[in-house]
């Protein structure tokens, strides 16, 4: 039997960043399944370690897995850039960080819990159920609040 091109799959399901990834698929491809990690991320992970992107992530070593793991909750270590981050400027510290797993879905429900408290717009739109972002209300976001249109005599 040929041997595969990026290397054997040893293990079949690898667990990273309490999610379970499938080891017959690409390490950029399973990494972007770990909540807090996008496919920009993911690739300047694998670019950081000097792992081939595509390559099985079943195939990686437990010291491989390791680093990646350490890459995704502590990315300054390995030079990938702050701009990259999904909380840059943290409200607490100041700190530039990266979040991963139910870290990153905790604090974001932090977040609009205390944009509620502050009684801010954003927390505002939050509280009554509406668009945050500036999006129109009139033809969309009607889920079981309104009956019908009124139109303008």
């Amino acid at each position: 039997m040929a041997k595969k091109p990026y290397g054997e799959v040893t293990k079949d399901i690898v667990h990273i960043a309490d999610v379970d990834l499938d080891g017959h698929k690409p390490i950029y491809v399973e990494l972007r399944k770990v909540v807090g990690v996008n496919w920009m991320f993911a690739h300047a992970v694998c670019a950081a370690l000097g792992i081939d992107k595509w390559r099985k992530i079943g195939s990686l070593s437990d010291e491989e897995l390791e680093k990646l793991e350490d890459a995704l909750r502590n990315p300054w270590k390995y030079g990938i850039p702050s701009w990259l981050y999904n909380r840059r400027r943290d409200p607490e510290t100041g700190k530039d960080l990266h979040l991963v797993g139910n870290d990153y879905k905790i604090t974001m429900e932090f977040d609009i819990k205390r944009e509620m408290q502050i009684n801010s717009w954003r927390g505002y739109r939050h509280r009554e159920g509406l668009p945050v972002r500036g999006q129109r209300t009139r033809s969309h976001h009607r889920k079981g609040r309104t009956v019908g249109v009124i139109k303008k005599k």
